[in-house]
């Protein structure tokens, strides 16, 4: 699905949690359950924010990821070995690893516009790698043939690049071929699925989200006595989720807004259903 992960915001507060040394606090917990022996063994329930000690091992947490279906997801995260930060490292490695998308409708036409993105870094030293890499993947059509050319700086994407172009086998480049009949489907879910301040961040940030959402919102009007915008936002006197007549509606306008956002990043579905 394009819309859920539930798990995710977990393992978002383990990695905070990591980094910056701290045990958080068990939230909405006003008594311990009963069932559990809290007087044996060393298991507690952190009811105050505590620091998270540093000792002669990595840090390691564990998620657990229950889905109403009797999925479960569980996964361990471990603290990473520091790293030596070089204070003379150019403003291309603050980024981090910056992937490169090219493709070609042949081996050759691969190779060959390879080489012409090489040619157009080679002559701009201030080249905003992050932006044409963004760039690639939203604004070009995709070929079969695909290459990745993943760099930590302008040098290691010359590198990556004429190795790509030449044909050669270099670190940080993965090409293939496009598996036919492999093509992406949208499922919109169901209600259940909405949850208050749902797609106001995107309101705001997402220009092509909110176009389509403006859309949805004139095809309504002549449907419904409120405004898909005020409630989206969240306005005063705007009706709740809790009215089907309403939480219906949202859904599909958010929906539809969300493949079209999906689509203007590069990613066509086959088709969209639900």
């Amino acid at each position: 699905h394009a819309q859920a992960a539930a798990g995710v915001g977990g393992v978002i507060k383990m990695v905070m949690a990591l980094r910056h040394g701290v045990l958080p606090k068990t939230l909405h917990v006003d008594a311990p359950t009963s069932h559990v022996d809290w007087s044996a063994g060393a298991v507690e329930l952190l009811t105050e924010q505590r620091a998270w000690p540093d000792v002669d091992r990595p840090r390691r947490a564990a998620v657990s990821a229950f889905g109403v279906g009797g999925t479960n997801a569980h996964v361990v995260i471990e603290q990473p070995p520091a790293v030596e930060l070089d204070d003379s490292a150019s403003a291309d490695t603050a980024l981090g690893l910056i992937p490169w998308v090219v493709s070609g409708r042949s081996a050759e036409a691969l190779r060959a516009q390879a080489g012409l993105l090489r040619a157009f870094v080679a002559e701009r030293d201030g080249l905003d790698l992050a932006a044409v890499g963004s760039a690639l993947v939203s604004a070009r059509s995709v070929f079969d043939h695909r290459a990745v050319v993943v760099a930590a700086d302008r040098a290691e994407l010359l590198d990556g690049l004429e190795g790509l172009a030449s044909g050669s086998v270099v670190s940080g480049v993965v090409a293939g071929v496009g598996v036919a009949g492999r093509r992406a489907v949208f499922v919109f879910p169901g209600q259940g699925s909405q949850w208050l301040g749902m797609a106001a961040g995107l309101w705001e940030s997402s220009s092509v989200f909110r176009e389509r959402m403006v859309e949805c919102e004139r095809a309504l009007d002549p449907f419904v006595e409120w405004s898909l915008s005020a409630v989206v936002r969240r306005e005063a006197g705007a009706p709740g989720f809790d009215r089907v007549d309403v939480v219906q509606p949202v859904l599909f306008a958010v929906m539809v807004s969300l493949a079209e956002l999906w689509r203007s990043l590069g990613v066509e579905p086959a088709a969209v259903v639900g």
